[in-house]
């Protein structure tokens, strides 16, 4: 073991983001680092108080402890520059993009084609936010929201923080909620939801505790088996000869349909957007930026939009056969995949098929709550030296609530949330867009990651909160939900929320921005 004594004195009003207690009250510590550690760590001394009985349970069992610091470059030992790719490839080849697939059809009423050219126009369009995040990821080695800050200020940035955190839980719970149904199938309604919902929270929470490593060795196997059930499903599809394409109606309603759908498609893919740099901080800072666009590109959507035509084909053929339609009615998309693998078809080979179907939906959940933790640490310094696994811990508690509420009215929660989430982030993409190629010439090595927890040297973030504000309302004038319809989502019939959301923000950080640079200097 290599050992660096490194003496840092901090003045806490200035560091957001210490890790250990000491620091935030501006004492002396020492930390080790272990050159040759591949368990991604972060080791150091042993620490006292509550704090230091975590990270040292946390180290005892190999579970990742480098929260949002940098991870040093000595670590970033993933040479393979194709590992972002397989992790988004297997985490979005599962079971509820399926469900989402259904929605065009079930909820929106919109034909099959008419929901694959959405699926295939929408899904490529929120691919590239995400593609082009993780890029950023190799060269700086800081997490998406921790990175933000360059963005957003070092205070702005905790808005987006917040509403990522609420963004993971509910993906999480969603994700749940699906897997929970597809169990409830298989034991003909015998296991309650709350216990299929148990099984899939304890399979997510063990790998988002361990961390990094260990949710890419998981992924990157994972989709293999999910793959051939996916086929075999497509198979028993195409032996009931119960699908049929439909028409492609055309008309102002038809035309609202098709911008509500898109907007749910885009928010489920572009939903990744504020994730994408923490799936790629242990590569090489040197790994090819290209390649890690085009592989992020192509296997998000790839995966994402294989697996959603596959929910508009099966929803198509149970619109044309009573009893699938019934299934779906009864049993949400679990129900539906039931009776196409299972009954009068597959029987227990099908039942198994389903029980696999529904655990994948670890390989997407575990997403969210790894992620969950990153975005808890950067609301406060306070919650910055909890340990990254005790954060995924909390949030399981939490979308395990969530979800047992939400079980009996999933096609709602769901369309409702994945448009929801389209505002957020189209206003988080308008402002960092702006900020990155107007005011930061594009450059990508322009970043100062020794400043990261200088809040002086960040954005004050007056511009940025302003154009969130100013966002919200484009969102607030374009959103078509239940609950409310705004003036000019009634004009064109349709949820033009996230567009009106990303024209505003950008807009509005583009005028106010250069005002707040000429009185701060940053």
């Amino acid at each position: 073991m290599a050992e660096v004594d490194i003496e840092k004195k901090v003045n806490s009003e200035e560091l957001y983001d210490e890790k250990y207690a000491s620091v935030a009250a501006g004492e002396t510590v020492v930390i080790s680092e272990d050159d040759s550690s591949d368990d991604y760590s972060g080791t150091k001394e042993p620490s006292t108080g509550i704090i230091g009985k975590l990270e040292n349970f946390a180290r005892k069992y190999k579970m990742e402890l480098i929260g949002i610091d940098p991870v040093p470059e000595d670590q970033r030992n993933d040479r393979n520059v194709w590992t972002p790719a397989y992790f988004w490839w297997a985490a979005n080849l599962v079971m509820p993009p399926v469900s989402i697939g259904c929605l065009g059809i079930s909820t929106f009423g919109l034909s099959f084609w008419d929901s694959a050219l959405v699926i295939i126009f929408f899904n490529a369009l929120g691919c590239l936010p995400v593609a082009f995040y993780s890029m950023f990821g190799p060269i700086y080695g800081l997490r998406q929201m921790v990175f933000s800050r360059f963005w957003f200020g070092y205070h702005g940035v905790k808005i987006f923080g917040v509403l990522n955190v609420i963004g993971c839980v509910c993906w999480t719970a969603l994700n749940t909620i699906v897997a929970a149904s597809l169990l409830h199938s298989v034991n003909d309604g015998q296991m309650p939801s709350w216990a299929g919902i148990m099984v899939v929270a304890l399979g997510t929470l063990i790998l988002g505790m361990f961390g990094y490593k260990l949710v890419h060795a998981y992924e990157r196997w994972s989709w293999i088996f999910t793959f051939v059930i996916l086929w075999i499903l497509i198979a028993r599809l195409k032996m009931s000869d119960n699908f049929a394409a439909g028409t492609m109606p055309t008309g102002p309603f038809e035309a609202g349909n098709v911008l509500s759908y898109g907007s749910v498609i885009f928010g489920g893919t572009n939903g990744w957007a504020t994730y994408a740099c923490d799936y790629a901080v242990y590569q090489k800072k040197d790994a090819s930026r290209s390649k890690i666009f085009w592989s992020v590109f192509g296997s998000l959507f790839l995966s994402l939009t294989f697996t959603t035509l596959i929910g508009a084909v099966i929803m198509a053929a149970a619109v044309n056969y009573q009893p699938w339609a019934d299934s779906y009615d009864e049993g949400s998309v679990g129900g539906l995949v039931y009776s196409i693998l299972v009954t009068n078809s597959l029987h227990g080979f099908g039942k198994f098929c389903v029980v696999f179907f529904a655990l994948s939906c670890i390989g997407i959940s575990v997403v969210n709550i790894y992620s969950l933790a990153f975005s808890m640490q950067i609301i406060s310094h306070y919650f910055a030296i909890i340990p990254r696994f005790v954060w995924s811990t909390i949030g399981t508690g939490v979308y395990f609530g969530i979800s047992m509420g939400a079980y009996y009215s999933f096609n709602t929660f769901m369309s409702n949330f994945m448009s929801i989430i389209a505002y957020w982030i189209c206003i988080y993409e308008g402002i960092s867009l702006a900020e990155h190629f107007i005011f930061r010439k594009g450059d990508m090595y322009g970043y100062d990651v020794s400043q990261i927890n200088n809040p002086k040297a960040m954005p004050p973030g007056f511009a940025s909160t302003f154009s969130f504000c100013v966002g919200v309302a484009g969102a607030v004038l374009g959103m078509d939900q239940v609950w409310y319809a705004g003036p000019i989502a009634v004009a064109c019939k349709g949820d033009v929320g996230w567009q009106f959301a990303l024209i505003f923000s950008f807009v509005a950080y583009v005028c106010t921005r250069p005002i707040e640079r000429h009185f701060f200097h940053r």
